[in-house]
């Protein structure tokens, strides 16, 4: 019943090259998105017409609708309470939601699954370390905003903060986290073309995926250790008994051990790798170098870097050896040559050292 459908659903690819030919995968179908808003209200009452429309409507328009009926919602919700970090509270959700629908959406309409499974399952893993990293500092308690937008606030007033609001925290942030997704729609169609066995790059880049999700987890757990410790330390004086950190670590107040004596923003790193990584298998699946889901994956690239920059921005402010930290360690990727701050004492005790050295003999060669 569903199969004579799929020819008014998703285009029939004959070719890998044919799923990544946008006039042939996405165009045809955007009228569909004008149209999915009435229909959806005529059918609101009715589940089984609900999931037929589901079905005959193409799995990415139905994606970008979500994301455009989501940027709504966050919008309204965001300027009631006068609160931005209502996308950051979804940014764990939504790209779960997305890559599970188009696995969902693949095993109602009787498609190749298999591949979409295996998006899906490392998308939740990915999910749930976000998710449950952003709850344990408190994100989801009411009222609480990222301290970036904060500083934001104050420089950009009331009128400018709506106009950013409407243009990137609302709308833009949630069309970037439909479109970092949309290399799973790729993958959807090559499976109509390749089937459901699963290939090499199929096996790699999930467990590709998983280590970069392993990176993350390490990181938000150093992170979130060190923090608790100098907390500890701040309001009793005294480094904790259990605390692996130093003295001076704690007075630095901010981490530079583990994986952060290597990286920066080690879990940034690991981030944006893991979006990269879906879109190289879309790119590998389809035997093409780019194709047009290269947007998600570079839109999230320029994200991290621009709000890397402004946090930093404000850390050198408020600690004064971050600058050397930069000149140290790299801001995602190790340096070629990379120095620990924990050395920083030892060269400036030998610095110290040979000053003391210099000072001695120029004294000697004056009394001679």
């Amino acid at each position: 019943m569903i199969t004579p459908l799929l020819s008014l659903t998703v285009p029939t690819v004959k070719t890998l090259a044919d799923c990544t030919d946008f006039t042939i995968t996405v165009s045809p179908y955007l009228p569909q998105l004008y149209a999915l808003p009435r229909q959806v209200f005529a059918r609101i009452n009715d589940f089984n017409a609900l999931k037929e429309l589901y079905i005959t409507t193409n799995p990415l328009i139905t994606a970008l609708a979500f994301a455009l009926f989501l940027a709504s919602v966050v919008l309204v919700v965001s300027e009631v309470n006068k609160n931005y970090s209502q996308v950051d509270r979804l940014w764990g959700i939504i790209p779960v939601l997305f890559n599970s629908h188009y696995a969902l959406w693949a095993h109602l309409a009787g498609l190749p699954a298999q591949r979409l499974d295996h998006v899906m399952s490392v998308s939740i893993l990915w999910g749930m370390r976000l998710t449950f990293n952003y709850w344990r500092k408190g994100g989801y308690t009411i009222g609480s905003e990222d301290y970036r937008w904060e500083v934001v606030k104050d420089y950009t007033g009331p009128f400018w903060m709506f106009g950013l609001n409407v243009a990137f925290i609302s709308l833009g942030q949630c069309l970037l986290l439909f479109a970092i997704t949309t290399p799973t729609y790729i993958l959807l169609l090559s499976g109509r073309v390749i089937g459901d066995e699963l290939t090499t790059y199929d096996n790699l880049f999930p467990k590709v995926m998983f280590a970069l999700i392993v990176v993350e987890f390490f990181s938000d757990h150093q992170q979130w250790y060190f923090y608790g410790a100098r907390e500890e330390y701040r309001s009793t004086a005294k480094v904790p008994r259990d605390s692996i950190y130093t003295r001076e670590q704690l007075d630095r107040g901010f981490n530079t051990s583990g994986l952060w004596a290597w990286s920066r923003h080690p879990n940034f790193a690991a981030e944006q790798g893991f979006w990269v990584c879906l879109y190289q298998w879309a790119c590998c699946e389809s035997f093409t170098f780019a194709n047009w889901t290269f947007a998600g994956a570079f839109g999230y690239l320029i994200l991290f870097q621009a709000s890397t920059w402004f946090t930093e921005l404000i850390s050198a402010r408020k600690y004064p050896e971050y600058k050397i930290y930069q000149q140290r360690v790299g801001r995602f990727l190790p340096k070629p040559k990379t120095r620990s701050m924990e050395e920083l004492k030892k060269e400036e005790k030998v610095e110290e050292t040979k000053g003391k050295r210099e000072i001695k003999g120029s004294g000697k060669t004056k009394k001679r």
